[in-house]
């Protein structure tokens, strides 16, 4: 069941997207050559507690860390640990903030130092896909209009769509009805109604779409090792444009 947001709901969840875009944004600029994941994490833990916020991460499932942070070939759920930070590492960054009984989801990709040319259009390409989606979510629209603006923008620069995982409904639960899939034909799904919070996320491969689970029962990589972006915002479909919740700047 989609649950739709009164205006009330809404204006907890500006809170807690404001409070998760400021975590993201504050331990990506802590990313550097030498930082390890465990630092990152503990940095994150520590931006939670001054906030007197809670991670919605933490314990989803038995999940060991406040923030996941996936490198190079890993797509997502990367579980923060003694691996070292590269100059010429991306490095992805998922943060979910619950805060007064809301979660803000989002997630960015950072450059660190000199990469690839081909990763730097990635990681670009992955940023367009997800304004096409948030493009889309709009009352009238159907769901897999989001989907099928996402791949037809990853499919024009050559790459390729996870498949396994997609974006979902956030509100009160971290994980809500409906689920998001990356790739799709436009004009299916449910119709989008004003007070849907859907957290809108594209994983994309410079490779090929296939993609495993690491023997931790988390960390999910590329199947032909090669690197994978991520980004991702909560956002509130209404009757016009939609309104990006995971952004530090308040609602005018």
């Amino acid at each position: 069941m989609i649950i739709l947001k009164t205006e009330e709901e809404l204006e907890r969840m500006r809170v807690s997207g404001r409070l998760a875009a400021e975590l993201r944004d504050r331990v990506a600029e802590r990313i550097e050559p030498g930082v390890t994941t465990a630092e990152l994490d503990e940095y994150a833990r520590d931006i939670l507690k001054s906030m007197e916020a809670e991670s919605a991460f933490y314990g989803y499932h038995g999940y060991p860390g406040n923030i996941c942070i996936s490198i190079n070939d890993e797509v997502v759920h990367g579980i923060p640990g003694k691996r070292k930070v590269k100059a010429g590492d991306i490095v992805s960054l998922d943060v979910g903030v619950r805060y007064e009984g809301f979660v803000g989801d989002t997630a960015r990709t950072v450059v660190v130092g000199q990469v690839d040319e081909e990763v730097m259009r990635l990681v670009a390409v992955t940023e367009e896909a997800l304004a096409a989606g948030i493009a889309q979510a709009r009352a009238g629209k159907r769901l897999s209009d989001i989907s099928h603006a996402i791949e037809s923008v990853v499919e024009m620069a050559g790459f390729a769509v996870v498949r396994e995982f997609v974006g979902h409904g956030v509100g009160r639960n971290l994980h809500e009805d409906p689920q998001i899939p990356n790739f799709g034909p436009p004009g299916r799904g449910p119709e989008l109604r004003p007070g849907m919070t859907l957290a809108i996320e594209p994983m994309v491969n410079l490779g090929g779409a296939g993609v495993r689970v690491l023997k931790d029962g988390w960390t999910v990589v590329t199947k032909d090792g090669k690197p994978s972006a991520h980004f991702e915002h909560t956002v509130a479909v209404g009757p016009g444009p939609a309104e990006i919740l995971t952004c530090q700047k308040e609602k005018e």
